[in-house]
């Protein structure tokens, strides 16, 4: 049996489209989420796109996301917005709510948006650069935590009570490589360990701990009681509450269980502050100029965030996507299961 499947991505998109449509997914929205998911493959994001179809699915079923839901926006200023996502698919969902304050920003400088009832939203970073490339500042963040029960710990603590809870940012740069910051407060995103426990692999040293509190580099251990760290110790976790506090501004909040949660954007329009023209060049120049630092024993060069992703999708759109047996065959299994034809691989 091989330890991987290569596909191109017109594929897998046309796969996961019609993998959500079989589920009464209205074909608008299946074809925004097979785009982002497929995205962040090709952006070598892989615990962010087709490997989350599994999950998505099961979650359709059981009544906790409505596939055919549309975003509401339910209160609003010049340049704000609280959305109910309707549990509906937070990737769709997003790039609604990005699209609506892009609009915003360009109008009133700034926009900020709070979300109710979203799901799972996908790959952050490719928010930030929907807003970049529209030649604004896009900030994401979303997650939470609650006193009772969480997937990582705080700093100092025994046991888990925050999300992975990560956060974006995309700056545009006048050319095809936006600045995009994109990660978990947490060590490492729980997706990046569906990934290796998905090829059967060990985690590095420092990325999670057993149910015991016990350093551990085995995923059955995080996924039998075990927890993620925080990036960074302190300061992480300050990154992680900050997130929470962020999020609350939806106006819930859980006092049985501490609960504080949700999803933020702000977009900020560069031409309402300076030239954007102007403002492009000088971050192209200073990223330029930051790369031309020397690298380090055993670096073979500086890099900015945005460059790592953007060769990955240029290699891998000419080279295609590999997916390990154990996601192929989860998907294979679904589209069989849903009777959707799937596609040959090359």
């Amino acid at each position: 049996m091989p330890t991987a499947h290569h596909f191109q991505a017109d594929h897998l998109r046309a796969l996961t489209h019609r993998i959500f449509t079989a589920v009464d997914t209205p074909d608008h929205i299946a074809a925004v989420v097979a785009e982002i998911l497929v995205n962040a493959n090709l952006t070598g994001h892989d615990s962010h796109g087709v490997l989350r179809i599994p999950a998505y699915l099961n979650q359709i079923q059981k009544g906790n996301l409505d596939p055919a839901a549309e975003p509401e926006v339910i209160k609003e200023t010049a340049n704000t917005l609280l959305i109910d996502a309707q549990q509906g698919f937070g990737h769709y969902t997003s790039y609604q709510a990005m699209t609506l304050a892009i609009e915003k920003a360009r109008q009133a400088a700034v926009c900020c948006v709070s979300f109710k009832n979203t799901t799972h939203i996908g790959r952050l970073g490719e928010y930030a650069e929907m807003a970049a490339r529209a030649g604004c500042i896009g900030f994401i963040t979303t997650g939470g935590g609650r006193r009772d029960g969480g997937g990582v710990v705080p700093f100092g603590g025994a046991r888990g009570a925050l999300g992975t809870n990560p956060m974006a940012v995309g700056v545009p740069t006048g050319d095809d490589v936006p600045y995009v910051l994109d990660f978990a407060t947490s060590i490492v995103a729980e997706g990046k360990l569906q990934v290796a426990r998905s090829k059967n692999v060990d985690v590095p040293e420092g990325y999670i701990v057993d149910k015991a509190g016990n350093p551990s580099t085995k995923t059955a251990d995080f996924y039998e009681g075990g927890y993620l760290l925080p990036v960074g110790g302190h300061k992480g976790y300050a990154l992680s509450l900050m997130i929470c506090l962020l999020g609350g501004l939806n106006g819930t909040f859980n006092p049985e269980n501490g609960m504080m949660q949700g999803q933020f954007m702000q977009v900020i329009n560069v031409a309402a502050f300076t030239p954007l023209e102007t403002y492009q060049q000088h971050v192209r120049a200073f990223l330029d100029g930051i790369k031309t630092i020397p690298p380090a024993p055993g670096f073979e060069a500086v890099i900015a965030p945005g460059d790592l992703e953007h060769r990955t999708r240029a290699k891998r759109l000419i080279e295609g996507i590999d997916l390990p047996a154990a996601i192929y065959e989860q998907l294979q299994e679904a589209a069989k299961r849903l009777n959707v034809s799937f596609p040959l691989e090359g």
